[in-house]
């Protein structure tokens, strides 16, 4: 289910961005839907029409067209595959979210009515990685509570690792996409010199033009950065709040079962 939700995340966000650039391409290609105006078309329609020409995502369309499509390309395919990963991660941890203290409240009647069976079967209904955490300690009671607690403490670390997953190509994508920016800033300066050397002159429309189109990159590429950034610290805020709690509730569970083995 969990993979499910991912994938259909992915397709989406892909099915958006391709239509698009599809949009955007047929626009630079002179293919877009063409605005006929006639004689008798009331002149109080333009200035709507030039606040309608104004709207943000026109306005996004056409500086990516400016921008060029090989690194803007690039910085989009790299907000593309991290907000996918950056989605997944999220829907997963909220999956992964439990009432510890629900859980604790009937493990500890299991453990009182039907022992340590029926605790282990509370912990198989029951979804997240505390739950899974408390079935291998009570799966290792019977070699002893400290045998338990070791159980405990080891699969806690492979949990961890599970909610930490793909967050590495998160930080990646953080990294890459300013890089892609800046190189293709870069490579727009070095294309606007090479204009003005083949012009024999210096020309201020020239250069200014050439420096704004390989600035678009920079900025794009910071704004991807700055995305990603906030859903990265998003996820890790709630992976401490998720290994907070398997801590503290791991805690809680080997004081059950001490206090169920005196019980006995």
């Amino acid at each position: 289910m969990k993979k499910l939700f991912a994938l259909v995340a992915v397709l989406a966000m892909f099915g958006f961005v391709v239509s698009q650039n599809t949009y955007a391409l047929g626009k630079a290609a002179g293919i877009s839907n063409l605005e006929v105006s006639t004689p008798f078309q009331d002149s109080a329609d333009q200035p709507a029409q030039a606040a309608e020409g104004g709207e943000l995502h026109k306005q996004i369309k056409a500086k990516f067209i400016e921008g060029g499509a090989q690194f803007m390309g690039a910085v989009l395919l790299t907000l593309i595959f991290g907000l996918a990963l950056a989605i997944e991660r999220i829907i997963y941890l909220n999956l992964a979210t439990t009432n510890t203290d629900k859980l604790l409240k009937k493990v500890e009647t299991a453990l009182e009515e039907g022992g340590i069976e029926a605790a282990k079967e509370v912990c198989r209904n029951t979804r997240g990685p505390v739950a899974s955490i408390f079935y291998q300690g009570l799966d290792r009671y019977e070699e002893g509570i400290e045998m338990a607690e070791k159980s405990v403490i080891a699969y806690g670390s492979v949990q961890m690792g599970l909610l930490e997953k793909n967050l590495s190509w998160i930080a990646l994508f953080i990294a890459i996409a300013p890089m892609l920016g800046f190189m293709g800033t870069v490579i727009g300066m070095i294309d606007a010199f090479d204009k003005i050397r083949i012009a024999g002159t210096v020309s201020a429309q020239l250069v200014a033009g050439g420096i704004q189109v390989a600035l678009i990159t920079t900025v794009s590429g910071l704004i991807v950065a700055i995305i990603l950034q906030i859903f990265y610290n998003y996820i890790l805020s709630k992976i401490d709040a998720l290994v907070n709690s398997m801590e503290d509730s791991s805690i809680s569970l080997i004081d059950l079962l001490v206090k169920y083995n005196v019980k006995k």
